[in-house]
């Protein structure tokens, strides 16, 4: 009797153990889908600043997309777990200019390549995170032109 019992109870926590990793592997996606929504939703507030910003804003010395190869690094947290967890990403911000902008725009245009004078410059914003002990970057580019 003794044994049969003691058989039964190892059975049972063998079960247990096989049901809580079961459970554990079906939140385990679930948090990293989790994560991905919070970085894409971020990420479309990113562009959307460099699509709403008045372009002198944009273009201006105190711009948050300095001119490459300058670039502006802001770490940022872009929300967070259910328990209250971060989830904190670095942001990395630079424009370049179109090649046919005039020279005092960054370009290397001429009044004959370019006779409206039209200017236009990439917005880049690219973040890195870390889920799961892995490393992922995510960017979005925004062209503006004047």
């Amino acid at each position: 009797m003794l044994i049969e019992t003691t058989v039964a109870m190892t059975m049972l926590s063998v079960l247990g153990m096989v049901l809580l990793k079961l459970s554990l592997n079906v939140t385990a996606p679930r948090q990293w889908t989790l994560q991905q929504t919070v970085t894409d939703a971020y990420m479309t507030f990113e562009k959307a600043t460099a699509q709403r910003l008045p372009f002198a804003d944009l273009t201006s010395g105190q711009s948050l997309w300095p001119v490459y190869p300058t670039v502006a690094t802001t770490t940022v947290q872009m929300g967070s777990l259910p328990g209250g967890q971060p989830i904190n990403g670095v942001v990395t911000r630079t424009r370049f200019a179109d090649p046919n902008n005039l020279p005092s725009k960054g370009g290397t245009g001429t009044s004959i390549t370019n006779p409206a004078g039209m200017e236009v410059w990439r917005f880049q914003s690219v973040v890195r995170y870390n889920v799961g002990g892995r490393s992922y970057l995510k960017s979005r580019t925004v062209v503006r032109s004047q």
